[in-house]
């Protein structure tokens, strides 16, 4: 039952992809562009990408004000000077808008080939592209590409040469460094390009790109956050450098006026230095465009294009007038450059190029008098066959291989072919007229329209039958989990000597329905996990409707016949259920769910006998539970605090002193109390010489001195050494004794305690001691409050009978009601792990930055896993904590799994259902998060519940 749930869960997290976030390449299509000629525009385009650039600080005079001490900013009235003036003088600019994932290689996907990547591709390579895509390096008759390993060359896969890269080496992305020194690097390296290519043809000829990839902010922001001197500094570096740029264009090229310039980010950063989710800091990147072929300032007289986000920008033309700020998305870039090279659109492409960007009048668009309007209503028409073939591609894949397929209504048949050639002959008369050209603007705004509308509608295409698979398999694991539950298979006594018709009905249609959908989906080609979505349900249902039809005794719920205790349980769920839902958008109710826990169920349900046999404790678990409510009240937004990182350091060896106390009361062998000194000295020791080591990391790192070898070196050794000495085989204490669990609890809190506080920014390493304080006291107070399980008046916890753990077996186990309740406790402490000081609606609120502690230079992989240690830390002491729980109050090994499971799956389809496509790309983001961490959670909970069982088998 837990592997086929485990494969379950792990299998349908990929479901949200599958339903929502398909991936938008396809092959075989047509290549359009709209040179005049073999013509465009301009005969180059430099495009500059400012990684992780926020908008705001970029386009305010001095967005830093306020955020710093007056001494940082003073004197320093613009921080971009010399592209706020090109803003005013001589280009125009905007909001980019991007998709999730916010990270930089679907960003430069987007800008580049005109796509938004697969999101599940992101999990699929880091440096190389998992999918062949078309891009306008590939389109152009020459690039050369500066910047980052990580993100230049993953264009050159498929780029026929076309590409020529230059790249510094991974170890330079330190971010413990300057990382203005990045940048540097990429303007030298293309001073040396055009320095000794003065004579080159290749670099002469038309439809040439020049990307620039500026890393240092995205380094910057991580490292020190965006309202920092650091950052401000770096946009400084990065201005100085796009004027360099182009002097050096206009130096080797002799003042032609041939260049387009394009300045952009992949995506934006959030307060606290960090991207990835939906956050609008994250998805706001600025735009600037300026050079051949591109119109210069507009202004904006009553200021509609300006909102409460862009209000401090004051940016202003020369005459003192506030300019128009024109919003795109960030794929519309890459169909503006085709535009203004004149070379083919990207065939994948979904961008529609802003036409009200460009200015042909400067340029020789045709030798035939055409005007500026017929070139943008050219420009116009391309846009919409691009689009449109990409539509014909996908309109037949699915046509051949759907058996019963649907097509879009508005582009049924080939209507859209005869308004293709309609404004095919409309553009190419020679009548200039600009009603003519506005008229077929209009057609190909509709076509543009219809086919990005048809494009997701193809794309979406299989979500109602993924949505009803999902939806299915969801509520048929509930069930059978229930099942197992409420009527364990080995408790039910069926007079059945052979299978009943029903059952033979059962087999029958489960087979038929089977068989019948995978006939389908093999005659369509559908991909393999169609077949995984089918295959959980059907076995599920199959299971559920099995033990309905054999169980011949009745569902053993206390009770049962009191329809006020089934309501009441009914409540408690659906109320609990509801509190957590809001607890991924409102922090604080998981601080009231605290106060339930440990203020409202103590006064409301613990007797009288309850309260004196666990005396002091009482009050304990209060305290206990309204110090950990702070946390969730605390920002997420924290900084850097070595006084707390040091105090909960110190806590830690506070608490595990009381611990040891009480084992040292309940041992009466001196070798044993030796035993457990020895370990309490040997991990205080090793806590100390991390506070340490992490107090010299932190003071060198702020003094931007790098992070000193032996400080690397000393942190690593001490996290290996206290991890080993944590999972040493065994508990100090060999005997099944309660002094045994209280061993093994102490040396799992001393052991994680470092790998806390060299991985903490603030205040996780207070909350792990106060969550792990709580979680012992939630076994002292569960043993005392809900009474063992009984098998003919005796305690199953106390009765053995060789069962394994000590515990009761799904044979002996009889659901009780409190069962839900301990159920539902286990959830919440599921949920607060993991939310106990980072962002619910964001994984990325989990910072980065104690990682340089460690790992000084980028490698994400292992940053990563060193940030995925320190968030499931919690879970082993919840583990051991529930396992403990588990065995005093005789239930089986994986119960509370089981019921915890039954609850959480409800929540987990509600918010595969609010997972949505449209709408702000907070939504878009927030929807996938809560998806996947709730998925995540439910699965880690299995898992709790194997790992607790281990790490207890030596004392329980």
């Amino acid at each position: 039952l837990l592997l086929v749930g485990f494969i379950f869960h792990l299998t349908f997290i990929y479901s949200v992809f599958d339903c929502y976030f398909t991936s938008p390449v396809v092959h075989g299509m047509e290549a359009f562009n709209a040179s005049v000629n073999g013509n465009g525009l301009s005969k180059r385009v430099v495009l500059i990408s400012a990684d992780g650039l926020r908008a705001d600080l970029i386009f305010e005079p001095n967005g830093f004000r306020g955020a710093l001490p007056s001494n940082d900013t003073e004197g320093i009235n613009v921080v971009a000077p010399h592209l706020r003036s090109i803003i005013s003088t001589r280009g125009a600019y905007g909001v980019s808008h991007t998709h999730v994932p916010t990270e930089s290689r679907p960003g430069h996907v987007a800008i580049i080939a005109g796509m938004y990547e697969d999101v599940s591709a992101v999990t699929k390579g880091w440096k190389v592209n998992p999918v062949e895509f078309d891009s306008v390096f590939n389109r152009s008759s020459g690039t050369w590409a500066f910047g980052s390993p990580d993100i230049v060359p993953m264009f050159t896969k498929s780029s026929e040469g076309r590409v020529r890269e230059w790249c510094y080496d991974e170890s330079e992305e330190d971010f413990t460094k300057d990382a203005i020194a990045l940048d540097l690097w990429v303007l030298e390296h293309l001073r040396q390009l055009l320095r000794n290519s003065s004579t080159s043809e290749s670099l002469h000829q038309s439809g040439t790109v020049f990307f620039l990839h500026l890393l240092g902010l995205d380094t910057t922001g991580h490292s020190y956050r965006p309202f920092s001197r650091e950052y401000m500094r770096n946009i400084q570096v990065v201005d100085g450098i796009v004027r360099d740029i182009e002097a050096l264009f206009d130096e080797f090229y002799g003042h032609d006026g041939e260049t387009s310039f394009v300045f952009t980010a992949d995506h934006g950063m959030s307060i606290i230095g960090n991207h990835g989710d939906g956050h609008p800091d994250n998805t706001r990147t600025p735009y600037i465009v300026w050079g051949k072929g591109i119109r210069g300032p507009l202004v904006d007289e009553d200021s509609s294009s300006h909102d409460a986000y862009s209000k401090g920008w004051d940016l202003r033309s020369v005459s003192n007038q506030l300019l128009y700020r024109r919003d795109i998305e960030q794929a519309d870039l890459a169909p503006l450059m085709t535009a203004l090279l004149g070379i083919s659109w990207p065939v994948n492409s979904v961008g529609v190029v802003p036409v009200d960007l460009l200015d042909p009048s400067t340029s020789t668009i045709s030798e035939d008098n055409r005007d500026e309007g017929w070139f943008k209503a050219r420009v116009k028409l391309v846009n919409a066959k691009v689009l449109l073939e990409q539509y014909r591609v996908k309109h037949e894949h699915k046509r051949t291989h759907k058996l019963f397929y649907t097509p879009f209504p508005p582009l049924a048949g080939d209507h859209y072919l005869r308004d293709l050639d309609m404004l095919e002959k409309l553009i190419s008369s020679n009548v200039s007229n600009s009603l003519v050209y506005e008229e077929a603007n209009h057609h190909s705004a509709r076509l543009i329209s219809s086919a990005v509308t048809g494009l997701h509608y193809l794309q979406t295409y299989e979500r109602t039958l993924i949505r009803a698979m999902v939806s299915t398999a969801y509520t048929g694991w509930a069930g059978w989990a229930g099942s197992w539950v409420l009527s364990p298979p080995n408790s039910v006594s069926s007079k059945q000597v052979g299978p009943s018709i029903a059952t033979i009905a059962i087999q029958v249609l489960s087979l038929a329905v089977l068989l019948g959908m995978s006939g389908m989906f093999w005659v369509e080609r559908a991909p393999w996990t169609h077949y995984l979505y089918l295959g959980f349900p059907v076995f599920f249902w199959n299971r559920v409707l099995s033990n309905l039809v054999i169980t011949t005794t009745s569902v053993p719920i206390p009770n049962q016949n009191k329809l006020l205790d089934v309501l009441r349980n009914a409540l408690l769920v659906a109320s609990t259920l509801f509190f957590m839902f809001l607890g991924y958008t409102h922090r604080s109710v998981w601080s009231v769910g605290f106060v339930v826990i440990g203020v409202v169920w103590p006064l409301l349900q613990w007797t009288t006998d309850s309260r004196k046999s666990l005396g002091l404790k009482t009050w304990l678990w209060t305290i206990s539970c309204l110090i950990t409510a702070v946390f969730p009240l605390l920002k997420v937004d924290k900084e850097e605090s070595l006084v707390n990182i040091i105090f909960g350091g110190l806590a830690a060896l506070a608490v595990g002193c009381i611990v040891l106390r009480e084992i040292l009361m309940l041992v009466s062998h001196r070798s044993d109390k030796r035993a457990v000194l020895v370990l309490f000295v040997v991990q205080t020791l090793l806590v100390f010489a991390t506070l340490l080591i992490t107090r010299s990391a932190v003071l060198s790192l702020q003094a931007k001195q790098g992070l000193p070898r032996w400080c690397q070196a000393a942190g690593w050794t001490v996290l290996v050494v206290s991890l080993l000495v944590t999972f040493f085989r065994g508990s100090p204490i060999s005997t099944s004794t309660p002094a045994a669990k209280h061993a093994l609890y102490l040396r799992y809190l001393l052991g994680f305690t470092p790998l806390f506080i060299i991985l903490s920014l603030s205040d996780e390493t207070l909350f792990f001691v106060s969550y792990a304080f709580l979680m012992g006291l939630w076994v002292e107070v569960e043993s005392v409050v809900r009474k063992p399980m009984t098998v003919n008046n005796v305690s199953v916890a106390e009765k053995g009978n060789g069962i394994e753990n000590n515990g009761s077996d799904l044979s002996t186990y009889r659901f009780r009601a409190d069962d839900l309740r301990i159920a539902l406790f286990f959830l919440f402490f599921v949920q607060i792990a993991f939310f106990g000081t980072g962002n619910v609606a964001s994984v990325s609120s989990f910072y980065l930055s104690p990682v340089y502690r460690l790992i000084p230079v980028f490698n994400p992989f292992l940053m990563s896993g060193l940030l995925v240690c320190k968030i499931i830390t919690p879970y082993v002491i919840l583990a051991i904590a529930t396992a403990a729980v588990t065995h005093s109050l005789g239930l089986p090994p994986f119960s509370l799994f089981l019921v915890a499971s039954c609850v959480t799956d409800g929540m987990t389809l509600m918010f595969f259902f609010n997972v949505t496509d449209t709408g702000s790309w907070l939504e878009i983001g927030q929807s996938i998060s809560f998806f996947v961490i709730t998925s995540l959670l439910t699965l880690w909970s299995g898992g709790i519940c194997v790992l607790g069982e281990w790490l207890m088998k030596d004392v329980l």
